[in-house]
């Protein structure tokens, strides 16, 4: 069993207040649990920049792998004018 756990750090330059900002994030927060991860918005009192922690179980490394590629591709598809980094870590 492998625990995976992400921060996912994102760029909102056009972005002006903290509503805007959460409209942003429960929107990706909902796919990210649609796709069975654990999210917690850790973000800051800063409009314009915001993150969120991940964690998930896969059986294995492999299988940690290809989520993590599902999430990357899924925020190029789905938030495709968001700047977002994705740094991951898996034991």
């Amino acid at each position: 069993m492998t625990l995976t756990y992400a921060t996912l750090t994102i760029d909102l330059p056009y972005v002006s207040s903290k509503k805007g900002r959460r409209a942003i994030l429960n929107a990706i927060k909902d796919r990210l649990a649609a796709l069975n991860c654990s999210v917690l918005d850790i973000s800051g009192e800063y409009p314009k920049e915001a993150e969120i922690a991940i964690a998930f179980l896969s059986p294995d490394e492999q299988q940690a792998k290809q989520k993590i590629e599902k999430i990357e591709t899924m925020l190029e598809t789905r938030f495709p004018e968001i700047e977002a980094e994705l740094s991951y870590e898996s034991i």
